[in-house]
């Protein structure tokens, strides 16, 4: 397995199979995180419609929500037997609905239950159980907080934690105000990996550019990346021969283009129809791919082709190379 040196951050209604697919095209090395899947999802629903994904993803990581220890065991074992590389416990969300599950960002308050949880599902599974957290809730901001809550976590077994290096403020502020407004303080997990130098530390939150990347790698593990790997997903093109020294050539835009084409054309093959309506539609899986041409001549053609409901409504691949005419007669 490559290192967790660059990886995709889970991120809700984002990194699904489609997504990671097309990632997958751009950089061969980077872990890819699921979305958040609930305990309850997998052991009272459809537990292939959660799971289910493309052997070419690995190294791909399950991201659990709970807080049931038993639940979690028996989540991570199903995760195991469908062939994820790693389980991920969120400690980290803040939304209200999550929270009214008991876990999340909550969780933070209870390190012991989070070190239960993690023993729990190391004695599940053989892979890494790694944990994904904040550096503190609400008003709570001293770094003793979060250093306290790894060491007992630590205690548990786990030796990988991903740190989103702000406050999740749990009352007051939404999903997307608690990515942007408690500020981001990188020191809290530089200072984790001097305390702890024998953990692997991530950070993760508001990272940019590869100079932001370099810039952190000087003091941790890793560097997880959110928002920016989705609508400006081709900066990964880079990732492999900089942070893994994997020289291989890298597909350009039109060949990663090219490469979607029988994917989606297999998968609409078998998820297309439907007995009892729905089924998948080609636009489940264009709609991750509009960044690809951030910042290009005719970018935005780009994206008003692949979100042209009605050519969608064909679901003919071939739209994805219309799409890329748009830019190439334009660059022209």
């Amino acid at each position: 397995m490559p290192s967790r040196r660059l990886s995709v951050a889970p991120m809700m209604d984002w990194t699904d199979r489609h997504c990671r697919m097309f990632h997958r095209h751009i950089t061969r090395h980077t872990w890819l995180y699921t979305e958040m899947v609930t305990t309850g999802a997998l052991l009272y629903g459809d537990v292939a419609r959660h799971l289910d994904f493309n052997g070419e993803e690995h190294p791909v990581a399950l991201q659990l929500g709970g807080s049931e220890p038993a639940d979690l065991a028996k989540s991570a074992k199903l995760g195991a037997q469908w062939g994820y590389d790693e389980i991920n416990l969120n400690c980290g969300c803040p939304s209200e609905r999550v929270q009214k599950g008991a876990f999340g960002a909550c969780l933070m308050a209870e390190p012991a239950l989070v070190a239960d949880c993690v023993k729990a599902m190391r004695d599940a599974v053989s892979i890494d159980v790694t944990v994904k957290h904040r550096i503190g809730i609400d008003k709570v901001e001293s770094y003793e907080f979060v250093r306290d809550f790894v060491g007992t976590i630590a205690d548990a077994g786990c030796t990988t934690f991903i740190v989103h290096a702000r406050n999740a403020i749990l009352q007051g502020l939404s999903p997307k105000e608690n990515r942007e407004i408690p500020p981001l303080k990188p020191e809290f997990a530089y200072q984790l990996k001097r305390d702890f130098p024998h953990l692997e530390i991530l950070i993760n939150g508001g990272i940019k550019t590869l100079a932001e990347i370099d810039a952190h790698l000087q003091h941790v593990d890793g560097v997880m990346i959110g928002r920016e790997a989705y609508h400006n997903p081709y900066m990964m093109a880079a990732f492999d021969a900089r942070y893994y020294g994997d020289e291989a050539p890298v597909k350009s835009r039109a060949e990663v283009l090219h490469a979607m084409q029988p994917y989606i054309r297999t998968q609409l093959e078998r998820f297309g129809k439907s007995e009892v309506g729905g089924g998948l539609r080609m636009n489940s899986i264009t709609r991750h791919m509009l960044g690809l041409m951030a910042g290009m001549p005719g970018a935005r053609g780009f994206r008003q082709t692949l979100s042209d409901s009605r050519k969608l409504a064909s679901g003919d691949p071939a739209l994805l190379l219309e799409a890329l005419g748009r830019t190439q007669a334009l660059a022209a």
